[in-house]
């Protein structure tokens, strides 16, 4: 099979989908594999070292889309690939279709067969292509937190490990998922109060076991939530509903309980957000305020550490992407149910109920 590996071009998004290592496995497999020119330069790989794994370096993104019948990239398309993506491709990417009507109609015209890593699915429900990347977000949540509660940047002032004789910060983190644990671990080693918020009790008792005396678990109901804003600085949104838009459990008139120079990380961002006030942001320009919230909202989170991400993100696709390769879309999904569970829009179809549920369309309308 013939794959493709465009360079990113979302804004400050340094990933790249596939590491060179990578490329050698697809090429030893008798696959051809066409990468962009510099698509690795921001995550440490050169064109060397791609062509030394056997990849072919291509001049233009709209080169590799011609060349290619699978695609493999980090973030969804935006507006300038739309026109590149046709019937001959497979994309396999993050497409978090519920966050974007416009980008979803797209991907139906485009009559191509769209598998979202976000939705593969083990059979105990984890989400083995969203994780690596849901931990990195979850890490960074608490730096990035850390460094706007800084009070030049409009935070608190709060140094959230404290020091002797002055109380930690405090963090509340909505989620105990992977990214709210691993946020709540991160927290919890710089010495923070941290509150971790579920309304799966399993996962609460689990984060109870695994944690240290200063992570408390709490029931998350909209009166605890209410309760806890009140007095934590750093505020964690990490709620996941797979394939669906999150929940908002903080609205925009609950800011007004917060403190001033408060922060909120809605980690979120990418399923439209758990915080009523969300809108995404960049790393370029990270971070907006409203009723003297802090709010930091980057929807490509992980992209700021490409180097860690990439190694990451293909540890875990590589086996998948060879799969797919080696198969055919087809194939490969009547062999692996797993896999099956990414595929969102087929050929003009969306085929995943819960991008359907998020637009509130009528199925025989699609």
């Amino acid at each position: 099979m013939r794959v493709g590996i465009p360079k990113e071009i979302k804004n400050n998004e340094n990933r790249v989908g596939m590491t060179p290592a990578g490329v050698f496995e697809l090429v030893k497999n008798n696959h051809q594999v066409f990468v962009q020119e510099n698509a690795g330069k921001q995550s440490g790989f050169t064109d060397t070292n791609y062509r030394d794994a056997g990849a072919v370096i291509c001049k233009t993104i709209s080169e590799v889309y011609a060349s290619s019948e699978m695609i493999v990239k980090v973030k969804e398309p935006i507006e300038e690939e739309y026109g590149l993506i046709n019937e001959q491709h497979t994309v396999f990417t993050y497409f978090h279709f519920a966050s974007s009507e416009i980008l979803t109609k797209r991907m139906i015209k485009s009559n191509a067969v769209c598998i979202a890593y976000e939705t593969v699915e083990n059979p105990d429900g984890t989400l083995p292509l969203l994780t690596p990347m849901s931990e990195v977000a979850g890490r960074m949540a608490i730096q990035q937190g850390a460094k706007y509660l800084e009070k030049p940047i409009k935070g608190r002032g709060v140094l959230l490990g404290g020091v002797p004789g002055v109380p930690p910060g405090k963090v509340l983190v909505l989620g105990a998922g992977v990214v709210g644990v691993q946020a709540a671990k991160m927290a919890a080693g710089l010495g923070a109060h941290v509150t971790i918020m579920d309304i799966d009790m399993q996962r609460l008792r689990y984060v109870n076991d695994v944690m240290p005396n200063h992570v408390v678990t709490e029931f998350s109901s909209e009166y605890n939530i209410r309760q806890r804003i009140q007095n934590h600085d750093l505020i964690v949104g990490g709620v996941l509903i797979k394939g669906a838009k999150a929940p908002k459990l903080i609205t925009r008139e609950m800011l007004k309980e917060m403190r001033p120079g408060t922060v909120i990380v809605d980690v979120a961002v990418d399923q439209g957000g758990c915080i009523e006030t969300t809108k995404p942001t960049t790393h370029e320009d990270p971070t907006y305020i409203i009723d003297d919230v802090v709010h930091y909202c980057v929807a490509n989170m992980p992209g700021a550490v490409p180097y860690t991400s990439t190694l990451a993100l293909t540890n875990v696709t590589l086996p998948y992407v060879l799969k797919l390769a080696n198969n055919g879309w087809e194939k490969a999904c009547q062999m692996d149910r797993c896999l099956s569970k990414g595929l969102n829009i087929v050929k003009g179809k969306v085929v995943y109920e819960e991008i359907i549920e998020a637009f509130n369309w009528n199925v025989d309308a699609i």
